[in-house]
């Protein structure tokens, strides 16, 4: 039986090229039929055009977390795991690196690996009357802030219809346990183990001492409020794609219907994986 698997890319990187060209020759006898975004079809010296979810059984994402989250976005909720193949320096959410990839590539391809199911998180902008604006869909993150102007934004707050907060800041990062090393990290969040499913809401420089960030359950309804606002407000979701919040809009994120499926290899562990890419407590394996 033939597996269709799709392959997203970043040119970025010099590896790239290395890794299409093992794909193409190792794939076929693995029962893989294989994939290419678009952009990567001239790279990878030809081949079928991956251009919707519904065409591949498993991903392969090239390139880095940004890429990862590309690919998870692209899938819309698909039910397709995912192989990230970290061709950078950080890599936090790939499975593998470029010198890892031939051994990773016969071990997916036999089945030993685990998924893991990451919460993702549903984000649309709702007018006063309640027409529905712009949706997004977000591994890590949606994250409200201003434009160009230095002033801060003022902000309520609501879960589940009831107000939770007040207050004046740069913006406001609503993460998922995934997104909880990224930005949200970043604006002094904690961090939370992504498999246990919650929403992370952190302020981003507010202007007071007395908010934090705060975890909730993971079927809370979140409705933010943007008031005074500067001429721009934008939503982002991982960074990658977003909006504006228009005058008299709201912002509702709640979880999305679907999780990310990630491919993880089980001699790997969060924990692991905090200590040596992020350093944490301070303790750098390699100087062990």
């Amino acid at each position: 039986m033939t597996t269709r698997l799709g392959v997203i890319g970043h040119h970025g990187y010099d590896g790239l090229t290395a890794i299409l060209r093992l794909l193409r020759q190792e794939a076929p006898g693995h029962g893989y039929a294989l994939r290419f975004e678009d952009a990567l079809l001239a790279q990878a010296g030809g081949g079928e055009k991956l251009s919707r979810p519904d065409q591949v059984d498993a991903l392969i994402a090239l390139g880095g977390d940004g890429t990862l989250l590309r690919a998870a976005r692209f899938l819309g909720g698909a039910r397709v795991p995912v192989l990230g193949v970290n061709l950078g320096k950080l890599g936090f959410l790939t499975a593998c690196s470029h010198d890892e990839f031939p051994e990773a590539f016969a071990a997916f391809a036999r089945g030993e690996y685990v998924v893991q199911e990451r919460m993702a998180l549903d984000a649309t902008t709702v007018a006063d009357g309640g027409s529905v604006g712009v949706r997004l869909r977000a591994l890590n993150d949606v994250v409200i802030h201003k434009g160009g102007f230095a002033r801060v934004l003022r902000m309520r707050v609501f879960v589940d219809d009831e107000l939770i907060s007040a207050f004046a800041a740069d913006g406001l990062v609503i993460a998922t346990p995934t997104g909880s090393t990224a930005y949200s990290l970043s604006a002094s969040g904690p961090i939370i183990v992504p498999t246990f499913d919650s929403l992370i809401v952190t302020p981003v420089a507010p202007h007071t001492l007395a908010l934090r960030p705060t975890i909730l359950p993971p079927g809370a309804v979140l409705r933010v409020d943007v008031e005074d606002a500067p001429e721009e407000v934008l939503v982002t979701a991982d960074g990658q794609v977003g909006t504006a919040l228009g005058t008299g809009q709201s912002l509702i994120v709640r979880r999305a219907d679907a999780p990310v499926l990630l491919v993880q290899f089980e001699q790997t562990s969060f924990f692991s994986r905090l200590r040596r890419k992020l350093h944490w407590g301070g303790l750098d394996e390699r100087d062990r």
